[in-house]
């Protein structure tokens, strides 16, 4: 088959060429900007189109898969149509997979992607030879956000956001934690409990269900006609995971516990378990430590309040003594918007604590397709720091950043680089 994918730089859609290309089809995309993820997608054999264009798509193409992000009025996929070629969405494609495979479907606000990669890399350790999509680069893969297994296992990360999850149908759903996240779609919490109540509900009789339990948010069912195990901080196996963990964190422990849970439920002795956790590096934007020695530099995606309180902590965990310094790149006007006082809460909190010693905050990251012009101009970094009202809380220009951090860092200091926009090509700079 000859497939097209726009959107192909997006950490999904590229997963899912990735596939194609794996199973022997012919695979093209595009995308607004080249990227590092287009040029590995380019390089495992994909034609890449830097630029949305209709001459792009070709009469003989069999399948155009687009994103989420991409419009009605997108000039690749109005001449798909006009070909009267089978165009999908990114999600719709996911779901195609789900229903060949026996699909195992990692769902949350927050640590999707390292209980995905975490539970990938078990599985591999097992023998089960698993597929993997995951919305990170895992270094286990070669830095790839995808894994090519010959047996129907299947593992993905099920995003919530435009209920994309409601399509897949998997046998084993995973749930992290529910949050106030994507408001910009959803408008309240109470829609993002029912969209993950949705989901949920679409396991199968013979269906398994690993939650969180000490996550309140996350539906409860009295008499689910599936299986809930639940896993908690409180258990012992908590503790013990603690300590052969390399990547820090409480958060990170709770993920690995879901882990265990489904490991047990495909019947993978603990200690294959444990050992292949003990052995995970961690993944891609996710605490990744760049940088060793004289300043310590650390990439992290957290762009949501508890995601930034749960790594905060950890870094003060780690390092106990050291100065922490945070650049938080807030993502998006609609995210910062709907969330604003959550975010001066726990970047107080996080000074209040010790947790951190100075935190930067830069200007907001726009995504294309997902902001407006109202909210743009009702919300900014400024007005942000100046609610925080602390003398260890400044604004930065994104384009001053470089310079205040090499005039102002110490031997010693530990920077954390924080957010999920561009802010990670900073970090990389260091």
């Amino acid at each position: 088959m000859r497939i097209h994918l726009i959107g192909i730089g997006g950490i999904g859609v590229s997963a899912l060429a990735q596939y194609y290309l794996s199973k022997g089809h012919q695979v093209s995309g595009s995308d607004l900007a080249a990227s590092d993820i287009t040029d590995f997608v380019r390089q495992k054999g994909a034609k890449i189109f830097i630029g949305n264009f209709a001459k792009n798509i070709k009469k003989d193409f069999d399948l155009v898969v687009y994103s989420p992000a991409v419009k009605e009025n997108n000039k690749e996929l109005k001449q798909a149509k006009k070909f009267k070629i089978k165009t999908i969405s990114y999600p719709e494609a996911l779901a195609e997979l789900t229903k060949e495979y026996y699909t195992i479907a990692v769902a949350g606000a927050h640590g999707k992607s390292t209980t995905t990669a975490m539970l990938g890399l078990v599985l591999e350790k097992a023998g089960l030879d698993p597929t993997v999509i995951v919305g990170t680069k895992v270094k286990e893969w070669g830095g790839s956000n995808f894994r090519a297994g010959k047996s129907k296992l299947l593992v993905i990360e099920a995003c919530e956001y435009d209920s994309s999850f409601l399509f897949y149908s998997p046998k084993i759903i995973v749930v992290t934690n529910v949050d106030k996240e994507h408001l910009d779609y959803f408008k309240n919490f109470e829609r993002v409990k029912k969209a993950f109540h949705d989901f949920i509900v679409r396991l199968p009789k013979d269906g398994f269900l690993v939650f969180n339990n000490d996550n309140e948010f996350i539906p409860r069912f009295e008499q689910p006609r599936f299986k809930a195990f639940g896993y908690s901080k409180e258990q012992p196996e908590f503790s013990k995971i603690k300590k052969v963990l390399q990547v820090p964190g409480e958060h990170n422990v709770s993920n690995a516990l879901a882990v265990l849970l489904v490991a047990r439920i495909l019947e993978i002795p603990s200690e294959i378990t444990f050992q292949a956790l003990a052995e995970f590096k961690g993944t891609w934007r996710r605490f990744e430590i760049l940088k060793a020695g004289k300043t310590t530099v650390i990439s992290d995606y957290a762009h949501h309040p508890n995601e930034i309180l749960a790594t905060l902590k950890a870094a003060r965990e780690k390092y106990r003594k050291q100065q922490i310094w945070c650049v938080f790149q807030p993502h998006q006007h609609q995210r910062t918007y709907y969330l604003f006082d959550d975010f001066v809460k726990i970047l107080r909190q996080a000074q209040d604590d010790h947790f951190v010693d100075k935190i930067i905050v830069t200007d907001i990251y726009d995504v294309a397709g997902r902001e407006t012009k109202k909210i743009n101009k009702t919300v900014n970094s400024e007005k942000l720091v100046k609610k925080i009202a602390k003398d260890s809380a400044v604004y930065c220009a994104t384009k001053d950043l470089e310079k205040y951090l090499n005039d102002n860092l110490e031997a010693g200091d530990v920077l954390i680089i924080m957010g999920a926009g561009d802010i990670y090509k900073l970090a990389e700079k260091f």
